[in-house]
């Protein structure tokens, strides 16, 4: 038989969040099959959320997460985070963003040690994370400082009918067009070729470069940034030996007839790669962060603060980043 994976490790969020109620509904929906996993919170508030929102979930405090996949067809496995977490749903409060990077923390020490086959996390509010001094842009960056190859992390965003990387992220277009460089698309490319080799299983990984400009920049009319940043970039991939198209014209690469042709979408800013992912599937889209010495995944939305605590969240995305991150845990320990 096949040696049962470890658990994964689940963290809390934003407590005010609907981080909370989409983990419960993931039990409830993944008890039987799997994958196991055991969440990072205070035991108390989420069994005090499961009767708010009316669901049966069985909470079970546990002292390591070695008790997780036993417990886990009848019962929640819960990591006290070891603090009480009185939170109210929508309503922010900087008290709790100790416990909310805490949990991260601790979700990464599980991975590294072998404890945990991967970390899952929940959706943060970063807002009140920098009101507390939190230094860091958001979670990738802070995974990269806690469990980083000494590489640059790569934030890819994939669901079953396209995969996407957004070279520069979370900055205003202005900076994010002025912050473009030939090296950064190398650099996050031969990333994500590598990741899809490991992680996703595809042998030869097909990347399809977007241009940045309208009609990927009509031959320098409408923008040099393609010839002289984006094709320098595609032909330097080239002679690494990957298999690699464009800069393709924005407006068509995402369509049907175009996805089937590359395994991922290298974009130049963060809307170019959400957009289309999130139009396609917005309840099973799943953000990965690639380059980590840990497999780590996210469902693809935010906190959802104005309907916390109504029970409506769906745990689509949650449910999907479980899956993909016990399957790409599952790849990585078959090579070793």
């Amino acid at each position: 038989m096949p040696q049962q994976m470890p658990p994964l490790a689940v963290t809390m969020g934003e407590p005010a969040g609907v981080g909370g109620e989409i983990v419960l509904e993931a039990w409830r929906r993944l008890r039987a099959s799997g994958p196991a996993f055991f969440v990072i919170d205070d035991p108390q508030r989420l069994a005090d959320l499961a009767a708010r929102v009316g669901v049966d979930v069985p909470v079970h405090p546990i002292r390591s997460p070695a008790e997780a996949v036993a417990a886990f067809a009848t019962a929640m496995p819960v990591l006290p985070i070891g603090q009480r977490i009185a939170s109210k749903p929508g309503q922010l409060d900087p008290a709790h963003a100790a416990a909310v990077v805490r949990a991260i923390e601790t979700a990464v020490e599980c991975a590294l040690s072998g404890a945990a086959s991967g970390v899952v996390t929940n959706p943060i509010q970063k807002s009140t994370l920098y009101d507390a001094g939190f230094k860091y842009p958001g979670h990738t960056e802070f995974l990269a400082a806690l469990a980083g190859g000494g590489r640059h992390p790569v934030m890819m965003l994939a669901c079953p009918a396209l995969r996407v990387v957004p070279v520069t992220v979370h900055q205003s277009l202005k900076s994010a067009v002025a912050a473009l460089t030939t090296a950064a698309i190398i650099e996050q490319s031969v990333i994500s070729a590598e990741a899809l080799k490991r992680d996703f299983g595809i042998p030869h990984p097909r990347l399809a470069i977007a241009g940045l400009n309208p009609h990927a920049g009509e031959g320098g009319a409408m923008g040099d940034e393609e010839p002289s940043i984006i094709q320098p970039a595609v032909d330097a991939l080239r002679a690494l030996g990957l298999s690699v198209i464009g800069p393709l014209p924005p407006d068509t690469m995402f369509t049907p007839r175009a996805r089937p042709t590359y395994d991922v979408a290298i974009c130049m800013y963060h809307d170019q790669a959400l957009i289309p992912l999130k139009a396609l599937d917005i309840d099973g889209g799943v953000n990965v962060t690639l380059g980590l010495n840990i497999v780590r995944t996210s469902p693809d939305h935010g906190t959802a603060l104005d309907i916390a605590g109504t029970g409506t969240a769906h745990p689509g995305s949650l449910i999907a980043a479980l899956h993909m991150a016990a399957e790409m845990a599952g790849r990585r320990s078959l090579r070793g």
